[in-house]
C-alpha cells in the first residue's frame, strides 16, 4: 500500500507565506522574503505600528494577523503605488495616513485571496475570508478569535522587505491534517492575476480601517477587548 502524504499546520503556513511573498513581490516589483525559521506562539496579537487581521472559516477556521512597523508599512505602500505609476511626490509620508492603511488592507485582501485559492487547489477544500481590518496602534493589543477552534495552534513568521524593514505574520488555526489518498492535478496560481482582479473590484469593496477613535473603540468592542 503506498505511503499517504499528510499536510498539517506548518505546510498550510508555508502556503500562506508563499502567498505573502508572491503577492507583495508582484505588487511592488521588489522581493519580499520570509525567514527559514518559524516560531510557535501561545496567542496572536495586534502590535504597533499597524496591525491588520482577517478571519476565515469553512473547511477549517482561523485568523491571519500581519503586524507592520511604520517603516515597513510606508515602504510597501510607496513601492506598490510607484510600481503602479504614481509619482512619489504625491504619496503619504506618514504611516498614520488613511491611504497607507487602505493600501495595506488591499494588499492583505489580495494575500488572503491568493491563500484561499491555494487551499482550494492543493487541499481540495474551501475557506471563506472576511474583509481585512486595520488598526494603527501604539500599544500592544491582545486579539481574541471569536470562532470555535479545535485545539488551536499559533505560529509567527518574520518577513523582510527589499529595504530590509521587518514585519510579522501570525497564523492561528485549527489543529488539523489533510491526508492525500491519491494523486490529482493542481493548476498554477498567478499572483499578478489576483492583483489585477483585486484592483478592479477595490472601488466597490473598500477595506475596513479603524482609523478614528470611535471606529477603533467599536472594533475593539467587537473583538471582546
Amino acid at each position: 500500500m503506498p505511503k499517504r502524504n499528510t499536510i498539517s499546520t506548518d505546510e498550510i503556513l508555508l502556503m500562506l507565506c508563499r502567498s505573502v511573498t508572491g503577492v507583495l513581490t508582484s505588487a511592488t516589483g521588489l522581493e519580499t522574503r520570509y525567514a527559514a525559521m518559524v516560531q510557535k506562539i501561545n496567542k496572536t496579537c495586534l502590535k504597533p505600528d499597524i496591525g491588520c487581521f482577517v478571519l476565515f472559516d469553512g473547511g477549517f477556521s482561523g485568523l491571519v494577523v500581519i503586524n507592520f512597523s511604520a517603516a515597513a508599512a510606508l515602504e510597501l505602500y510607496q513601492t506598490y503605488l510607484t510600481n503602479m505609476g504614481l509619482p512619489a511626490s504625491e504619496l503619504a509620508q506618514q504611516h498614520t495616513a488613511d491611504e497607507v492603511g487602505n493600501v495595506l488592507g488591499e494588499l492583505m485582501n489580495q494575500i488572503v485571496g491568493d491563500f484561499t485559492g491555494k487551499i482550494g487547489k492543493e487541499l481540495l477544500t474551501s475557506i471563506n475570508q472576511n474583509q481585512p481590518k486595520m488598526l494603527v496602534i501604539n500599544k500592544e493589543v491582545m486579539l481574541s478569535i471569536n470562532t470555535n477552534l479545535d485545539r488551536p495552534q499559533s505560529r509567527r513568521v518574520t518577513f523582510t522587505t527589499a529595504g530590509h524593514n521587518i514585519f510579522y505574520l501570525e497564523l492561528a488555526m485549527d489543529r488539523t491534517e489533510f491526508i492525500k489518498l491519491h494523486d490529482f492535478e493542481t493548476p498554477d496560481t498567478n499572483p499578478d492575476r489576483i492583483i489585477d482582479e483585486a484592483r478592479a473590484s477595490a472601488a466597490g469593496n473598500p477595506v475596513s480601517q479603524a482609523d478614528t477613535p470611535g471606529a477603533e473603540s467599536a472594533l475593539l468592542e467587537e473583538l471582546g477587548l
